[in-house]
């Protein structure tokens, strides 16, 4: 059996990974879990790399539902898992299942990526630092220096960029959502990244996502993070008020399918630079690759899979 032959796999195959797996030419020891799962493409990514490295193992899909989520973990204890990814809905349910949990994971209050070592879990999140070089990649430049509009701030993507970005310590961080009262509690989480103890001053604020309060502070906003889903549909609605983009603006857009949205297309018409999510997705998959081996991934190889996907 191969990852082509059965592309999900349920806790009653892991409850029987022996069997189940017993033609693998490659054990799977390595998985995302998630709930749905089948749209992932975490193998696309992390099989070419576990091929380049030389590493002989697989990496397969496991669809978990929230009641099956322990007995899922005891089950890859069980059958010598590496470890796992983690999508939704469970990364915040497994933040109170691991033994040890990271400092980002933490801030973030989201676990994606977890190794096991010695029959405990470490967990970890790669999104946001995934965020940080994936913007560094695309861009040429460092979130220290930057002024940061985070849109969707009150979602899961949309925290774990604002936690890189006030981890990073970033020159100013504006935070967007449309309940701006999840917003704000994630400001004040947040705020003792971004005070100036010199003056008092604080350089982090939340903001309701409407246009007027865009159009006031985007004068002063050098990089623009789009945390929401806007932008997967043709019809979807825009994310910035029309014509509020200047040259200067880098547009970071999180939503990597379709490649071009309609959020990139306007930052390029006037002159800005764009891109969009899939170098996170490359390099959060990177950090989980060497957060699990404890060397370099195979960076090349793993975006070589995205871009055949």
């Amino acid at each position: 059996m191969s990852l082509e032959a059965k592309s999900v796999f349920t806790l009653a195959d892991l409850q029987n990974w022996a069997e189940v797996t017993s033609g693998s030419l490659r054990r799977p020891r390595l998985a995302v879990i998630g709930d749905p799962v089948a749209h992932s493409r975490s193998p696309q990514m992390h099989n070419p790399a576990l091929i380049a490295a030389g590493i002989d193992c697989e990496y397969v899909r496991l669809h978990l539902r929230s009641e099956e989520l322990e007995a899922g973990i005891e089950a890859m204890k069980a059958a010598h898992f590496i470890g796992f990814n983690v999508t939704i809905p469970h990364k915040a349910a497994m933040c109170e299942i691991v033994d040890e949990l990271s400092e980002t994971a933490q801030r973030v209050g989201a676990v994606n990526t977890v190794a096991i070592r010695e029959g405990k879990l470490f967990g970890h999140n790669t999104d946001a630092p995934g965020l940080h070089r994936a913007i560094h990649e695309a861009f040429g430049v460092d979130l220290h220096d930057l002024r940061v509009l985070v849109v969707g701030a009150g979602g899961g993507a949309g925290r774990a960029a604002a936690v890189e970005c006030a981890m990073s310590s970033c020159r100013r961080l504006v935070l967007a959502n449309r309940t701006v009262e999840k917003a704000t509690l994630l400001a004040e989480g947040l705020l003792p990244l971004l005070s100036d103890q010199d003056d008092g001053q604080t350089r982090i604020r939340a903001i309701r996502w409407d246009a007027d309060s865009l159009s006031q502070e985007l004068g002063e906003i050098d990089l623009i993070i789009n945390a929401t889903s806007i932008g997967m549909k043709a019809d979807d609605p825009d994310v910035l008020p029309p014509g509020s983009l200047r040259a200067d603006h880098l547009v970071y857009d999180m939503v990597y399918a379709p490649p071009q949205t309609r959020l990139m297309s306007a930052a390029e018409e006037c002159g800005a630079r764009a891109a969009n999510g899939l170098g996170m997705l490359l390099w959060q998959g990177a950090l989980a690759f060497e957060y699990w081996f404890s060397w370099e991934a195979p960076v090349e190889a793993m975006r070589e899979g995205l871009e055949r996907e």
